[in-house]
């Protein structure tokens, strides 16, 4: 199957927003608990091993549990970090459109 232009610019964006949230992650002046970093990093591996697979076999599957996950994150980050929320919540959009 061929990858079409708006896949290819989603997944780079998707790339792109993967690498804010990494640096998000290791900038130490955001007081994250151990628990909101853990949840941050989990989301960040799930999704990078989802476009190694989605590249390797162009195939995108749609997971109601990691929506939903993500979608409970936002709403515990947004209180306490609201930029790290639209982030995530930017994240998601850029998921949605790729059918993930």
């Amino acid at each position: 199957m061929r990858i079409t232009k708006e896949q290819f610019m989603s997944e780079q964006q998707l790339r792109d927003q993967l690498e804010a949230l990494r640096q998000t992650l290791d900038d130490r002046e955001i007081q994250l608990s151990i628990e909101e970093r853990s949840a941050l990093e989990s989301l960040a591996n799930n999704l990078e091993a989802r476009l190694l697979v989605r590249e390797a076999n162009d195939e995108s599957v749609a997971d109601p549990s990691l929506v939903d996950g993500v979608h409970l994150m936002i709403e515990e980050l947004e209180v306490r970090y609201p930029s790290t929320a639209t982030m995530v919540r930017n994240i998601m959009q850029t998921l949605s459109n790729m059918g993930i």
